[in-house]
């Protein structure tokens, strides 16, 4: 299926951390915290200004981001865990 941000909405795939701790005790899911991480899937067009005129994206797909902890709604899209985010969510990009 493919799916289109609208707005200033981001699809964002979350990086998977490690399941391991430095001493090699693995850590099972229910102890996990989600990553504030996460890979760019596709972006909106963008927001419109107070002219009707869209201003575009700072961010592109394929981008690494940071985002805050209870950022975005959690969709599933072709059996894959998503978040979709307004930009303002995003934090930064990960260079």
């Amino acid at each position: 299926m493919a799916f289109r941000p609208l707005g200033d909405r981001v699809l964002v795939k979350r990086v998977e951390e490690v399941e391991k701790t430095k001493g090699g005790i693995i850590i099972p899911d229910t102890a996990k915290e989600k990553p504030q991480e996460g890979e760019v899937v596709a972006v909106g067009p963008g927001a419109r200004d107070d002219s009707g005129k869209i201003q575009p994206l700072d961010v592109k797909p394929g981008d690494k981001i940071l985002f805050g902890k209870w950022s975005g709604t959690e969709v599933k899209i072709d059996d894959q865990d998503l978040l979709i985010m307004k930009e303002s969510d995003v934090l930064g990009v990960v260079e």
